[in-house]
């Protein structure tokens, strides 16, 4: 799927806008102030047309900064990962449940490092309920099916790296099975 240029709005944007190589190169307590900003601003409850605009800028921006690598990793292993699990499961708006996919497919593409506590498993068992949920909906697969490609890559290279591989993160087999399925649809539509 041919992606959409970001429409990032920085007015509206809530938060300073730092540069990718501003944010890694942060101090801690920086880096804390604005991580607890941009969480509280994910974390909203509010139901408004202007806070739906607003969630997805903030997602426009996180996607810019999570290409580059020192933030990926700093920002998978934070409290923001959770976040984006809650806001995939929870947001009544799939314009945001696509965009915290996309976000979380770009921290697993760029993060170089992944702490044994980060709930990758989580996710994976999230996205691949959300597309079994929603198989008939090609649209919404294919705004799902490259997070969870990410993130199956994501832990196979951090497994491999280990000397000693552990069952750090568990990979359900039903995220194996949606996966196949999705490619043996997509080879069928492709002789059609």
């Amino acid at each position: 799927m041919k992606q959409v240029p970001v429409r990032l709005d920085l007015k509206t944007l809530h938060i300073p806008t730092y540069s990718a190589e501003k944010l890694s190169s942060m101090k801690d307590m920086d880096w804390n102030d604005f991580l607890q900003r941009v969480c509280s601003l994910l974390d909203s409850t509010e139901k408004n047309t202007g806070a739906a605009r607003s969630k997805l800028n903030l997602l426009y921006y996180l996607s810019t900064v999570a290409v580059h690598k020192e933030n990926a990793s700093r920002l998978i292993s934070s409290q923001l990962f959770p976040i984006l699990i809650q806001q995939l499961r929870a947001a009544a708006n799939w314009d945001i449940r696509a965009k915290v996919a996309r976000v979380i497919g770009l921290l697993a593409l760029h993060t170089s490092e992944l702490g044994e506590n980060v709930p990758v498993s989580e996710a994976i068992i999230l996205l691949t309920e959300l597309i079994r949920e929603n198989f008939r909906n090609s649209k919404l697969k294919q705004c799902l099916l490259p997070a969870l490609g990410e993130l199956l890559y994501l832990v196979a290279r951090e497994e491999e790296k280990r000397e000693h591989p552990r069952e750090c993160w568990v990979v359900p087999s039903a995220a194996y099975t949606v996966l196949m399925r999705c490619l043996r649809e997509g080879v069928r539509l492709l002789r059609c």
